[in-house]
């Protein structure tokens, strides 16, 4: 029997993003950790840790049945939410401009909201898989799952962290519907969820002017509009083939922490539009293998953890560029495999692995439901003709 292997370009896809992320990370913040910190490898030499480690916990993951790994989601999900609550305690949780977000542990630091996405698609996936024909009603079925996802939006807005509120509750969505809930009960709470957003936005001056400034960025370009404005003309100055790699204007302190939401715009400012368009290339290809594991999966819950793990990666990455591009008002939205951070990087290396693991079944079944389908079908020429109702 031929031995199951992973998603060949699903994996490759993955290395070289990470590949190239590291490198932009370095060319993006060796300025930045140079003036402030003294030592321009500062970031990069983190960041190559970082990315060992979720090397590391890729391979172990993509080793491990995504069942298992899944039956354990509900208690996941509680250590979930009892961290997002920790975190809000003054002296156990830290507060770093304004946002209650991290965990710190002296050098080392760790955002339980990471933890939180990948334990939301597993008990979303898990739970579903067993009770999927429950969705096509809605108080007994989809409102339960959406108090869960509405819980811990209410704790991660108390940090406050309004783009973890965004991508958690899209990615749920969309593992809803996967999973067969009904459109026309998420039309019916279109509306009170667009006034409860709206209703937010204005009760916040920071929010008011983050939608202020998307309006006309350029009006407020000494103030909440600075880092969009940097960001366009980082874009603008580009053009087709860029600056050259390490050679960006605007990460010289124009862009703030430009290895972190916007190293795009530095990406774009040194490869060009070629060079954007090539890395916008590779998450596509991302997406699509991932649909085609979820497509492909063994089983139910395999094609909602896959379906899960592949929006997870594509929201995030749609809704950064949005932002950079000046697209969607400014948000907190980290781009996989680019953005510095330690905590989100493992948990998305992690989340990867599981991933992997679930195409290693999928190439398999595939594989078996193409010959049990040859083996029906000779089976079905092979019957004697009879008149309908025989059988």
């Amino acid at each position: 029997m031929r031995k199951r292997e992973y998603d060949f370009w699903l994996l490759f896809t993955v290395l070289v993003l990470l590949a190239l992320g590291t490198i932009m990370i370095f060319s993006a913040s060796s300025y930045n950790a140079l003036y402030y910190i003294g030592n321009k490898y500062h970031y990069l030499i983190k960041q190559l840790l970082v990315a060992a480690i979720g090397l590391i916990a890729m391979f172990i993951f993509s080793n491990i049945d995504y069942r298992r790994i899944a039956a354990s989601s509900p208690v996941l999900m509680v250590i979930s939410t009892v961290l997002l609550i920790l975190v809000r305690i003054p002296g156990i949780g830290s507060n770093i401009n304004g946002s209650w977000r991290w965990f710190n542990f002296g050098p080392l630091s760790f955002q339980p909201s990471e933890f939180t996405k990948i334990a939301m698609i597993l008990f979303l996936s898990f739970s579903l898989s067993k009770n999927s024909e429950k969705l096509r009603y809605f108080f007994t079925g989809l409102l339960p799952y959406l108090l869960v996802v509405g819980v811990t939006d209410a704790l991660l807005f108390l940090e406050p962290h309004m783009s973890g509120i965004i991508l958690i509750t899209a990615v749920s969505v969309i593992i809803l519907f996967a999973a067969g809930a009904r459109i026309r009960h998420f039309l019916a709470l279109a509306l009170p969820v667009a006034v409860l957003g709206w209703e937010l936005i204005m009760s916040d001056t920071y929010r008011q002017e983050r939608i202020l400034s998307f309006l006309d960025p350029f009006k407020y370009a000494t103030g909440s509009g600075f880092q969009v404005v940097n960001s366009l003309y980082a874009i603008a100055s580009g053009s087709l083939f860029g600056r050259g790699l390490g050679k960006s204007l605007q990460k010289y302190l124009y862009l703030p922490e430009p290895h972190n939401d916007f190293i795009f715009s530095i990406l774009a400012e040194e490869l060009g539009f070629v060079g954007a368009a090539t890395v916008i290339i590779l998450f596509i290809l991302f997406i699509w293998r991932g649909i085609r594991v979820a497509m492909n999966a063994p089983d139910m819950l395999g094609s909602l953890i896959a379906a899960g793990i592949t929006s997870l990666v594509a929201v995030e990455t749609i809704i950064n560029i949005a932002v950079v591009t000046s697209t969607v008002p400014a948000t907190g939205m980290p781009l996989p495999f680019f953005s510095y951070g330690g905590t989100s990087l493992v948990f998305l290396m992690t989340s990867i692995g599981i991933l992997l693991n679930i195409s290693k079944g999928s190439s398999a079944y595939g594989l078996r439901l193409q010959v049990d389908s040859s083996a029906d079908l000779n089976m079905k020429r092979n019957l004697p003709n009879k008149k309908a109702g025989e059988y």
